[in-house]
C-alpha cells in the first residue's frame, strides 16, 4: 500500500494504492493523519480509487482516521470508492457513516473552503 498526499485549499488529498490489508502500512495512514492534524490540517480526502482490495482491517483504520479527525474538529470524506471497497460499505453498514464522491474535485469541493 502506499499513499500520496497532495495539499489543496487546506484539504489534504491522500491517495492510497494497493490493498489495505492491516499491518504496518495501514498504520501508516492513520500515523499520517494524525501528523496533519499536528500540522493544522483537518480536512481530509481519501482517495480510494486505486485501492485493489481491503479486509477488515483496512475498514478499521479509516474509522480510526475518521475517529481522530473528528476528535479534531475536522471531518473525513472518500473519493472514487471501487466497487469492491463499495460493496464491503455496504455489507458493513459504514455506507452510511462515510461521506462519499465520485471524484475528488467534488470531495475537496464539499469542504466549501
Amino acid at each position: 500500500m502506499k499513499i500520496k498526499e497532495k495539499i489543496e485549499n487546506h484539504v489534504a488529498v491522500l491517495s492510497i494504492s494497493g490493498k489495505m490489508m492491516g499491518g504496518p502500512e495501514t498504520t501508516a495512514l492513520h500515523d499520517h493523519v494524525r501528523g496533519l492534524i499536528n500540522d493544522n490540517i483537518s480536512k481530509v480526502v481519501i482517495d480510494l480509487g486505486d485501492v485493489k482490495w481491503m479486509n477488515s482491517s483496512g475498514m478499521g483504520v479509516l474509522m480510526a482516521c475518521m475517529t481522530t479527525l473528528t476528535n479534531a474538529k475536522g471531518k473525513l470524506v472518500l473519493a472514487r470508492v471501487t466497487e469492491k471497497v463499495e460493496s464491503l460499505l455496504v455489507i458493513t453498514q459504514l455506507i452510511k457513516v462515510f461521506d462519499t464522491y465520485e471524484t475528488v474535485e467534488r470531495a475537496v469541493s464539499s469542504f466549501g473552503n
